[in-house]
């Protein structure tokens, strides 16, 4: 049977994730359109080339050079053909996942981790250091001694690599955590590309922590299913990034979403930074406070039961002191969801995001939306899965600056 035919509006509707894969007819155009068209083979394949002239709204003769060059590059591969239909079968098209590669690495106060990402999405090798506070030297080191490994695991050559994106947290030296050492304040004279750009000699991009969570969880997490999120990222501290119509939108001065610098009150009714109540560090505090000695997010899922009764408390608490600015991302926003990922145990999230809906919940007759909270469906590798985005982003994947493009790389 014959399968219905479906017209190129349905297929755009039905394209989910990413930038619009909207092609440009304008002059000097060619790398946009490109760009567009490797996107919605990324997000689509297999797809067959009538299909991607539907979805970008090029002519079949655009699409029909623009896959041919792409082909020719590498960075596409043919998949088979489509039968069933009448006429020669379509071929269909897909990413060749192992065109090119890029390094993430994720700096922040509790951890390193560094890993090696195909064209696809997918994590090829990994390396991840539990260290507090680490000093620049102690970050090269681990780069330098760590990147060789990773790549002989994995069997890369170091030629394949186009670039690193570090995810590194703004105002690390600024924002003062329980056991922070003063001589920390480092970070505030170091240029963290420059750190390590001599060791592999490519392009280093380097991206707001919480904003590289939510980049990745756009182009290869719940950003399929959601055009328009807000991202809060639970790590040692607390950070935020939105995502407005499938683009990252990083406000006047790029610092959007800065949701842990905001005010709340603590169980005491003191008024604190909301990061020194939702963040791994003030549970760990609480824990300590009580007795209890925790200090990685695997010790979390393996808590006796006094120690459990805290984190049920610190889950309430959290849920009181985040309610008053969810209903204002609500408010003002009105996103689709609002998504929760970092290192917080899978667990310990579903439980915050029940309490959260359950909170939220009172308000849907009061407020004109109340999106759900949920997990984020990438794991707590997002920061440095976005961050190896980053190179990806700045050579192949269509953003609304990619007309009137403007260097990244640092």
């Amino acid at each position: 049977m014959r399968k219905p035919s479906i017209d190129s509006s349905s297929l755009a509707a039905a394209r989910t994730g990413g930038p619009e894969l909207s092609g440009t007819n304008l002059e000097r155009a060619s790398d946009h359109n490109q760009r567009v068209t490797l996107h919605a083979i990324r997000v689509n394949g297999p797809v067959i080339r009538t299909d991607l002239a539907a979805m970008t709204g090029l002519t079949p003769a655009g699409i029909a050079n623009i896959t041919k060059r792409l082909i020719k590059e590498g960075l596409i591969l043919e998949a088979g053909r489509l039968r069933g239909a009448r006429g020669q079968p379509a071929t269909r098209l897909v990413i060749n996942a192992d065109s090119c590669f890029s390094v993430g690495l994720n700096v922040d106060r509790d951890h390193i981790t560094l890993l090696l990402l195909d064209f696809l999405g997918k994590v090829r090798a990994r390396s991840s250091r539990e260290i507090a506070f680490a000093k620049p030297a102690t970050v090269r080191t681990f780069f330098q001694r760590s990147i060789g490994q990773l790549l002989a695991k994995a069997r890369i050559s170091r030629d394949r690599l186009i670039g690193v994106g570090v995810a590194f947290p703004d105002d690390i030296s600024r924002a003062h955590l329980p056991d922070q050492p003063g001589d920390y304040a480092a970070w505030a004279s170091i240029k963290v590309d420059e750190l390590i750009r001599d060791i592999l000699n490519v392009p280093v991009f380097v991206e707001n922590d919480a904003a590289a969570a939510a980049i990745g969880e756009m182009q290869f997490g719940a950003g399929q299913q959601y055009r328009s999120f807000f991202y809060l990222l639970v790590t040692a501290a607390l950070g935020g990034g939105l995502v407005a119509d499938g683009s990252y939108f990083r406000g006047a001065n790029g610092r959007s979403g800065e949701i842990g610098w905001l005010r709340a009150l603590d169980g005491s009714g003191a008024d604190t930074q909301l990061q020194n109540i939702v963040s791994l560090s003030a549970l760990y505090q609480r824990l300590a406070d009580q007795g209890f000695r925790v200090a990685s997010p695997q010790g979390l899922t393996r808590l006796e039961p006094g120690a459990r009764r805290v984190v049920d408390h610190w889950v309430r608490e959290s849920t009181e002191a985040l309610v008053s600015s969810f209903l204002s991302i609500n408010c003002l926003i009105n996103p689709e969801a609002i998504l929760i990922g970092g290192r917080l145990p899978a667990i310990l999230v579903d439980q915050l995001a029940a309490s959260l809906n359950e909170t939220m919940g009172r308000f849907k007759t009061q407020l004109p939306a109340v999106a759900p909270v949920a997990r984020a469906a990438m794991s707590d590798d997002a920061p440095a899965v976005g961050a190896a985005i980053l190179p990806f982003s700045d050579r192949f994947l269509p953003s609304r600056s990619a007309l009137m493009k403007t260097g990244g790389a640092l």
